[in-house]
């Protein structure tokens, strides 16, 4: 039943982000270069691993998956960005609005996820090298990353089922450049107790969880190494952690930096920015930092390029 205050949403507004008119045309070109690189960037990665045999190992095809998710996490708010910045209306339907903030969590999970099951394929390298092969079989790769979708669908199908069965009023406009849960449980007219304990308590499972994994995974890799007394071993695990490492704190850093340690003196414009973060500028740097700290994948790339010029 609608009310005198409420009314059926048939869309909602996206703000975006607060750049000044004059300034929209050169944003513009810079969120499309950037777009452009993260596609780019991780297709290469994605079709290197595909072409080279070399990089047909468990460490690789979870990579694999990882570019693949972050191709994808890109481009679920990207063009609708874009196109906004170039439109004069600035509208998304209702239908619209669910489906981006569906695919949005499908793969923000799925980053989350994959980064705990490559801590998962470190710690087993460094700690247990001569049982690697047997512990992280093909098998088992393949079943990590099924859970992995299935465990990120399913958190996704339960918040964006939870949200459309909220009540909206006449209030559309949502001060971001997607849809974000925070934003839309904030516009609802109906009571959102039950969405808010879900994302408190979903959220700390899809994202503290992994996150102390990594912490506990890494815990355990730099307790073996300092066993070690070579150095060169020692430079040998941490430049192949090293990249892991550095994906883990972007992303995590900015995600728990938003929406664990988030407060009330927190501006629209500085959390528009850290959400730019985590969906823009981490999956754009992702290939820059497994490609520049990984030896293999400048081998690779050297080896594919090598084998065109022969067969032309």
């Amino acid at each position: 039943m609608i009310t005198d205050n409420q009314t059926v949403i048939s869309h909602f507004l996206l703000l975006g982000l607060p750049i000044p008119q004059e300034h929209q045309y050169l944003f513009y070109a810079l969120f499309l270069a950037m777009y452009l690189t993260t596609i780019l960037g991780n297709l290469i990665i994605i079709i290197l691993i595909l072409l080279d045999s070399n990089l047909h190992t468990p460490m690789y095809f979870f990579l694999s998956n990882l570019s693949f998710s972050d191709l994808c996490f890109s481009s679920v708010t990207m063009p609708k960005l874009l196109q906004n910045m170039q439109s004069q209306d600035p509208s998304i339907a209702y239908a619209g609005c669910l489906t981006q903030m569906y695919f949005l969590l499908v793969f923000g999970n799925m980053e989350s996820f994959l980064l705990v099951v490559m801590a998962y394929d470190r710690y087993v390298a460094i700690c247990f090298p001569l049982h690697y092969t047997s512990k992280i079989s093909p098998k088992l790769c393949v079943s990590l990353v099924v859970l992995c979708w299935m465990l990120a669908t399913f958190h996704a199908l339960l918040h964006t089922l939870l949200m459309a069965r909220l009540s909206f009023c006449e209030d559309n406009v949502i001060p971001h450049f997607f849809c974000d849960i925070s934003a839309l449980l904030k516009l609802a007219c109906s009571d959102t107790h039950i969405n808010e304990l879900m994302t408190f308590i979903m959220g700390g499972l899809v994202i503290v969880t992994p996150f102390l994994l990594i912490i506990v995974s890494y815990v355990q890799i730099v307790c073996s190494i300092l066993k070690v007394s070579s150095t060169r071993v020692i430079h040998k695990v941490f430049s192949t952690c090293g990249s892991h490492l550095s994906v883990v704190s972007l992303f995590y850093g900015t995600i728990i930096g938003l929406y664990l340690c988030s407060s009330a003196n927190n501006s629209t414009a500085k959390e528009t920015a850290m959400a730019m973060m985590y969906t823009v500028v981490t999956p754009m740097l992702n290939p820059f930092i497994y490609s520049l700290r990984n030896g293999d994948m400048k081998e690779a790339l050297i080896r594919v390029i090598y084998k065109k010029k022969i067969s032309l």
